[in-house]
């Protein structure tokens, strides 16, 4: 018998608005901190299991302490001058995350780890785009976002996929646009993990150093 695959659970659907609007403000709030704060504002779900390692090989920030998030079975690199929120809760979709501030603390960067269910090489492509697009309308609800770049990859060996797009807020005179990246997976043949990867601004620097976290990552065992 035929199993029909589960789909991507990520981001959990954006919250429907009350009547009050309520629902809608509470969106804005998460992007009005920027994306270096989403770690911060999120609330509900329970946090994984972590702990730090460090990294000694020639991955991207080797020799950096590293988060290993066992409940998605990943691990990746905290660069100097971000930081690690193992102890802060997060939304159901997500289960470890580093964050970095600008000066000032208007903006910055974050990377997200979690795990969903299992998904068959042939729909990484497919569901990668779709959970890249899903986040980008969770996080930013009243702007948008354009494809960058959308390619096939491995981790440790496992096939994987990463998409990139370019977000905006939809607000006027906000700068430059966010930056997202997505990489999702096949850990095995029963689930699937991903990293969320968001700079905003998106500027060539900020960008850079979140896809470099996002290419630190590995697979634990």
């Amino acid at each position: 018998m035929t199993t029909p695959h589960p789909h991507l659970t990520l981001p959990p659907a954006p919250p429907v608005p009350s009547p009050s609007g309520r629902g809608s403000r509470n969106r804005r709030t998460m992007v009005a901190g920027a994306a270096a704060a989403l770690a911060l504002l999120l609330v509900a779900g329970g946090a994984a299991g972590w702990w730090l390692t460090r990294d000694e090989d020639t991955a991207p920030f080797a020799g950096r302490p590293r988060v290993t998030d066992t409940a998605a079975g990943l691990s990746y690199a905290i660069p100097e001058g971000w930081e690690h929120e193992g102890q802060k809760e997060l939304i159901g979709a997500f289960t470890s995350s580093v964050t970095r501030k600008r000066t000032g603390g208007e903006g910055g960067g974050t990377v997200l780890a979690g795990r969903a269910g299992a998904v068959p090489q042939p729909a990484l492509q497919r569901q990668a785009e779709r959970a890249a697009r899903s986040n980008a309308e969770f996080f930013y609800p009243d702007g948008s976002s354009e494809p960058e770049e959308s390619r096939p990859t491995t981790v440790d060996g496992r096939p994987a996929h990463t998409v990139a797009l370019k977000v905006s807020d939809g607000k006027q005179g906000t700068g430059t646009p966010g930056h997202l990246r997505l990489t999702l997976i096949a850990v095995d043949d029963s689930r699937s993990a991903f990293l969320l990867g968001v700079a905003q601004p998106g500027g060539p620097e900020e960008s850079r150093e979140v896809d470099k976290v996002m290419e630190s990552v590995a697979l634990e065992k």
